[in-house]
């Protein structure tokens, strides 16, 4: 069966979020355009590296070429409204590739599909074949990609607050703290 790539060229909104609380939260990315919304589940891991792999691309482009890259996010680009519901999960995310578009001064985001199992195809990132995982594929501008990258870090760091001793999550009932040989804090 051929895969199915969701293009947005351009999204109107493509953002990462989450559904559940602190230390039970699902993470996503979600990109909608014109009534058609599509959200991928990853990991928060994934979600990090995203944006900073984001910032490292756009930070290279304002050095290398002679590209309008902006070095914050505009104001009316910021995004803190919820995820769009209902919440459909179309795949969890396996492997996610950036490329810069010179032509349109675009950045490309793309996150495939996990393998189902270990003799499916490797697809590399942003390849147009016909077979492999199923992609969502996104193109922005710069300012996109910086009012993204703002979100996806504050959704980061919205998780449960370090111990101050171990440095581990704590949970609201506390944890079992290694450094307070396995006494709860």
């Amino acid at each position: 069966m051929p895969r199915q790539v969701h293009l947005f060229d351009p999204p109107e909104r493509f953002v990462a979020g989450t559904v559940g609380q602190p230390g039970d939260r699902t993470f996503y990315l979600q990109a909608s355009a014109q009534g058609r919304t599509v959200s991928v589940a990853l990991e928060k891991l994934q979600v990090q590296v995203l944006a900073e792999r984001l910032e490292e691309l756009l930070e290279t482009v304002r050095r290398q070429t002679d590209a309008d890259v902006p070095t914050v996010a505009p104001r009316e680009l910021e995004d803190t409204a919820p995820l769009d519901a209902p919440v459909e999960e179309e795949f969890r995310v396996g492997t996610m590739g950036l490329a810069w578009e010179t032509d349109g001064e675009r950045l490309v985001v793309e996150a495939l599909a996990q393998a189902e199992d270990e003799t499916q195809a490797v697809v590399e990132p942003l390849s147009e074949g016909d077979e492999g995982p199923d992609a969502l594929r996104v193109r922005i501008t710069a300012e996109m990609a910086r009012a993204f990258i703002a979100r996806a870090l504050r959704v980061v760091a919205a998780g449960r607050p370090p111990c101050p001793l171990c440095s581990l999550p704590l949970d609201p009932e506390g944890h079992i703290c290694p450094r307070q040989n396995g006494h709860r804090r």
